[in-house]
């Protein structure tokens, strides 16, 4: 599983791409957002912004397009994104712990 995700300072691509383990099937999903803190904080850098599901089965994918400000500051984040179902009931990935994001500052 893809666990670390790492970024310059600036940069907004490459989009983050999470697979889910094998047998999750988010088929008939109505939303996914995607969540993410500095790490040792409570106040979300990140909160509820539209995420995209690229393979709803085989394995399911998800995916978050980050915005200039996301990406803005360096430092060691986490993050999740949370899915909604078509029965309303939400999951959240990873279910334990989260996705660690490394951002690091540029040279120049």
């Amino acid at each position: 599983m893809n666990d670390t995700f790492y970024l310059k300072t600036g940069d907004t691509d490459p989009a983050m791409l999470y697979d889910l383990p094998p047998g999750i099937d988010l088929t008939g999903a109505t939303a996914v957002v995607f969540n993410m803190r500095l790490r040792g904080t409570a106040t979300a850098k990140i909160s509820k912004a539209a995420a995209t599901i690229v393979s709803a089965s085989g394995p399911a994918t998800l995916r978050y397009d980050w915005a200039p400000g996301d990406v803005d500051t360096n430092g060691d984040f986490e993050a999740e994104f949370e899915v909604t179902r078509a029965d309303g009931s939400i999951a959240t990935f990873p279910n334990f712990g989260f996705i660690d994001v490394q951002i690091w500052g540029d040279i120049a």
